[in-house]
């Protein structure tokens, strides 16, 4: 709410309209790439450094700790639009954007869903105090910039990377059309995948969730990937999970 409002009172300039774009691009970028690509589905390799990198990188966009994202998203995938479903659009649409992240059986993390990251003390670290990466990036914007860039800047870019990711939840499993006859109700959605960098392709996701690509053909834009393949050419992450000719 503050940050509409401190632009209607106070104007917005065109370099913070472009700082809240490239933040939404790096902070959406943190989710896809860290948080759902690689903490959730493990669909590519990367040394031990750049994953707590990936983990801070994701945390900008206050949307919890990796551990906690990831255990929810596999419990999602597990339990996909059955009455298990932590935020399936059976419950309603409000309910699968936003309002279950604020019950009270999602706020803990689901460790038992993620033995394989629980062995990471660096992990346990990020997700305990989880606002600590949104922390510092709010206060180097804000000595940067004032505080114009950090409404401007941080606060626009961090609501719009939320109904980015709310959207795949919703939207995704409403609008759109399925390739694929899955279980859900999982749809692949053009525009979602323009607004977050390929997660819009959610019926080919929910089809073959551990590829490291999910716009399965060459037409289906998935800024995502082409990212993991210029980030595999430096030798920076490896073993990207194809998809299967099948």
């Amino acid at each position: 709410v503050g940050a509409p409002l401190y632009i209607y009172y106070n104007g917005i300039a065109a370099a913070e309209i472009w700082l809240a774009l490239a933040f939404f691009a790096i902070s959406g970028l943190g989710i896809t790439v860290g948080y759902h690509r690689y903490f959730a589905h493990r669909s590519f390799r990367t040394s031990r450094a750049m994953q707590l990198v990936l983990a801070f990188g994701g945390g900008t966009a206050v949307q919890k700790g990796a551990l906690w994202w990831a255990a929810h998203h596999r419990h999602h995938h597990r339990y996909s639009d059955q009455p298990e479903d932590v935020h399936s659009p059976r419950k309603g649409f409000w309910w699968s954007h936003a309002a279950w992240i604020f019950h009270s059986e999602n706020r803990r993390t689901r460790s038992e869903l993620i033995p394989d990251l629980m062995k990471y003390p660096e992990l346990r670290f990020l997700d305990r105090f989880h606002h600590l990466p949104a922390f510092c990036l709010a206060l180097t914007v804000y000595l940067v910039g004032g505080a114009s860039a950090l409404f401007t800047g941080f606060f626009l870019s961090t609501v719009l990377t939320y109904h980015g990711t709310f959207f795949i939840n919703s939207m995704a499993h409403v609008f759109g059309t399925r390739r694929f006859v899955t279980r859900d109700t999982s749809r692949n959605n053009l525009l979602l995948a323009l607004i977050t960098g390929g997660e819009g392709w959610h019926n080919n996701h929910h089809h073959y969730a551990v590829s490291a690509r999910q716009g399965f053909y060459w037409w289906e834009i998935d800024i995502t990937y082409y990212l993991l393949v210029c980030l595999s050419w430096l030798g920076i992450v490896r073993d990207l999970r194809p998809v299967p000719d099948r």
